[in-house]
């Protein structure tokens, strides 16, 4: 088996202020094998990837590529030496074309002057080889996150590489979707592409894996064939104890009529008269495909998106909710799906992350703000939500995606919602950090507050929610009781309009 491995990173260690990131890391990847990379959020696993990648250096240890060492000093080396890497959160030049983002820096030219003609014939080509249907005119700004996806997975193929890391590719695709990618990945594996697979989804791992290794708080845990192990077993290792549940017992007892939603219909979206009530300590969930009208719902009840028309009310007493800031003012808050776009402030720390919507309590002498007051809401949400991070001076950009998402639903939670507007609330998140979200969820159902959530993963809707709204083209599909229904009947529900 020696002879066959590809890439081998041995004892790695990664130190930043206050955290030990790796603490002498290894994992070793054979030649036409899928090696899965698990661990809950913080375990270090996008912190190991990033060393190899070059984006981090690291303090100690080897990486050999093909049996020579390496030290690439940014992604444009690894990328040129065949390490490539497809990130969750996607960083594309979103004002450019598809082709432009696919040969950015390398663009093919004739006498200095870019050819076009080349450049559409080798993009057509990539994904001609990858199955993938998009114009490679189109702008990317104009697409949903599933195709911009696809286009990092036929740009990390365009480089040859030998090494193709896949950091959570499924969080934003839906069934079809995944089908697609997992038929690119054997096609790749069949090649003799090393390919690194870091996911949260068990089903995914057990199905797509030839290896597995777990890593957790920064260490090695352990490296075992995918066929001896069971989704248990991962998950012991991964948290370092039984998790039996995988979601909480609903204790929540919806109470009267709240949120009324009446005609939603979007300006410049597809949404059509979209019309649902919601209850006083209820969780809605919001199902459908992708492109389904889910997150444009949200965002239009929020005043992010404009509506043509439509008529909300919290309590018969009437919302304008024409932007995000009067929103608020009424008692709503919106958790968006993109993060690292839309959410998080990368350049400030988690304090300023925390308390940038919620300022306004921390005023004294009606101009300054009390340092005090911002730490002590900053540590409850920090506590409150798990949150690992050294302190609260921590640059945001420096947590883990899930990290991340926790920071920004304690914002969200200070608040003081009545009602709460989330979109893949645990997208990205491992499978311990999950349950305490979905704990939060229902603690704030408890208190009365209405939830709506829209997630991607059928199981997570069928356990948390009350009821479930079925989008499907814009439009409502239909309504179903979580506790009776069926994934098939939401499938087949989520098809209706398509």
């Amino acid at each position: 088996m020696e002879q066959h491995v590809l890439l081998q990173m041995t004892d790695i260690t990664k130190t930043f202020p206050g955290v030990k990131a790796l603490d002498k890391v290894s994992l070793t990847v054979h030649r036409g094998t899928v090696h899965a990379l698990m661990g809950e959020n913080g375990a270090g696993k996008s912190t190991l990837m990033k060393c190899l990648f070059g984006i981090y250096s690291k303090d100690s240890g080897t990486i050999l590529l093909e049996g020579k060492e390496v030290n690439f000093k940014n992604s444009r080396d690894a990328l040129d030496n065949g390490v490539a890497m497809v990130h969750q959160e996607l960083n594309q030049a979103l004002k450019r074309s598809v082709m432009d983002n696919i040969w950015l820096g390398r663009y093919p030219t004739v006498g200095g002057i870019v050819n076009e003609r080349k450049m559409y014939k080798d993009t057509m080509a990539v994904f001609q080889e990858l199955g993938i249907n998009v114009d490679p005119h189109r702008i990317m700004s104009t697409m949903p996150v599933s195709q911009r996806q696809m286009v990092e997975i036929a740009k990390a193929v365009s480089y040859n590489s030998k090494v193709i890391v896949f950091d959570e590719p499924t969080s934003s695709l839906n069934e079809e979707e995944v089908e697609h990618l997992f038929r690119i990945i054997h096609m790749l594996r069949d090649r003799g592409v090393g390919i690194i697979y870091i996911s949260h989804k068990m089903a995914e791992i057990k199905r797509i894996s030839d290896e597995i290794t777990i890593m957790r708080d920064g260490q090695w845990i352990a490296t075992r064939p995918a066929a001896e192990l069971e989704v248990n077993d991962i998950i012991r290792l991964m948290v370092g104890r039984e998790l039996t549940n995988q979601f909480p017992p609903k204790t929540n007892k919806p109470g009267d009529v709240y949120l009324k939603v009446e005609h939603l219909t979007g300006m410049y979206n597809q949404l059509k008269d979209v019309s649902f009530e919601a209850r006083r300590g209820e969780i809605l969930g919001l199902a459908g495909l992708d492109s389904s009208g889910r997150t444009e719902t949200l965002e239009s009840i929020f005043g992010v998106q404009t509506r043509k028309e439509g008529l909300i009310t919290l309590s018969g007493k009437r919302c304008l909710n024409r932007n995000a800031r009067e929103s608020i003012r009424n008692g709503f808050a919106l958790l968006t799906e993109e993060r690292r776009a839309t959410g998080i402030f990368s350049i400030l720390n988690i304090r300023e992350n925390t308390v940038i919507s919620s300022l306004k309590k921390h005023r004294k002498a009606g101009i300054y703000l009390s340092e005090g007051s911002m730490r002590a809401d900053t540590q409850w949400s920090i506590d409150a939500m798990r949150t690992k991070t050294p302190t609260q001076d921590t640059k945001i950009r420096s947590l883990s995606g899930g990290n991340q998402q926790k920071v920004i639903l304690g914002r969200w939670l200070l608040t003081d919602p009545e009602v709460l507007l989330l979109d893949e609330p645990t997208r990205g998140i491992d499978v311990g950090a999950k349950y305490e979200i979905y704990q939060l969820i229902l603690d704030l159902a408890n208190q009365g507050k209405t939830v709506l959530m829209v997630s991607s993963e059928m199981p997570e809707l069928l356990g948390v929610c009350d009821r479930i709204l079925v989008m499907s083209g814009g439009r409502l599909a239909g309504e179903v009781d979580a506790r009776t229904t069926t994934q098939e009947e939401i499938m087949h529900l989520a098809a209706k309009y398509v």
